[in-house]
């Protein structure tokens, strides 16, 4: 199932995607949230999705997955992105959180934050965590997975790693986190491992890898983040990005007012953001 939610920031109702339309759900389940995803996947799985209400086209769609608690993200997880920002190859997950408050829809607009000069770009494949999950062996992770969706790992690289402390100043500002269009159910994606992924801005090609050539697979990754902290329903996390963003390039380049940029994966959909400057 490709699953989603729908309508203006803060009020969305859940639906879904059936291939051509989205749908609403909101007769069948309250939202895509936790409850919804320890316990109500299965009630959706005999639906007859055709019996269901069409979205109109151009409808928002928000955040695939409500009240996210805890968003959680690996750096440096494809050796090649380590080998373009001059990074060794991290012997473990290297983590960090992104601030739930930053999570907004997948063609929403971008801000860039105020004073910045170096906001960067990052396509990731994210993991929706479906149950509660401490100490899982990664023979087993990902049966503690609702599905995944793409995320935009935006990151303002002055404010990661110029300005001391960790990298979330530079990871949580408002509007960093893009997720979406869809949430899509472990049934469809099978071997998330095997995908490839995509980032544009203005139409020109930047960054092009597969999560093949992840460092640390998601079965690996949901694992050992187990093992620091209990994982609950709803979390999110987001996994890495490989090669081409504008910190690696030379010279590099940062994103600026205007610039648009268009991003994918393979069986999750696209995203597409607008850059917007800052006002007070």
């Amino acid at each position: 199932m490709k699953l989603l939610r729908y309508g203006p920031d803060g009020a969305e109702k859940p639906g879904l995607f059936d291939g051509a339309d989205m749908r609403d759900l909101s007769g069948i389940v309250h939202d895509i949230d936790a409850a919804f995803l320890e316990s109500g996947l299965e009630k959706l799985r005999g639906v007859d999705v055709t019996g269901l209400p069409i979205v109109p086209a151009g409808t928002r769609i928000g955040p695939p997955v409500a009240h996210v608690r805890h968003f959680i993200a690996v750096g440096l997880n494809y050796a090649d992105h380590a080998a373009e920002t001059g990074a060794a190859i991290p012997a473990e997950p290297i983590l960090f959180t992104k601030a739930p408050s930053c999570i907004g829809g997948p063609n929403d607009d971008v801000i860039i934050p105020k004073a910045s000069q170096k906001t960067d770009w990052e396509v990731e494949i994210a993991i929706v965590i479906a149950k509660r999950t401490s100490y899982v062996h990664a023979n087993n992770a990902l049966d503690h997975v609702a599905g995944y969706c793409i995320c935009n790992d935006v990151s303002e690289r002055e404010f990661q790693s110029e300005r001391g402390g960790t990298w979330m100043k530079g990871k949580g500002c408002p509007t960093f986190g893009p997720l979406g269009p869809w949430l899509v159910t472990t049934d469809e994606i099978t071997d998330p491992q095997n995908l490839s992924m995509w980032l544009d801005v203005n139409g020109e090609k930047a960054q092009r890898g597969s999560t093949k050539t992840m460092i640390f697979d998601c079965a690996q990754i949901v694992s050992y983040i187990s093992h620091f902290m209990t994982l609950e329903p709803g979390d999110v996390i987001t996994t890495g990005t490989p090669p081409g963003v504008g910190l690696g390039m030379k010279p590099p380049r940062f994103l600026k007012a205007g610039d648009v940029m268009t991003l994918g994966i393979e069986g999750l959909g696209e995203q597409r953001q607008v850059l917007k400057a800052y006002q007070a």
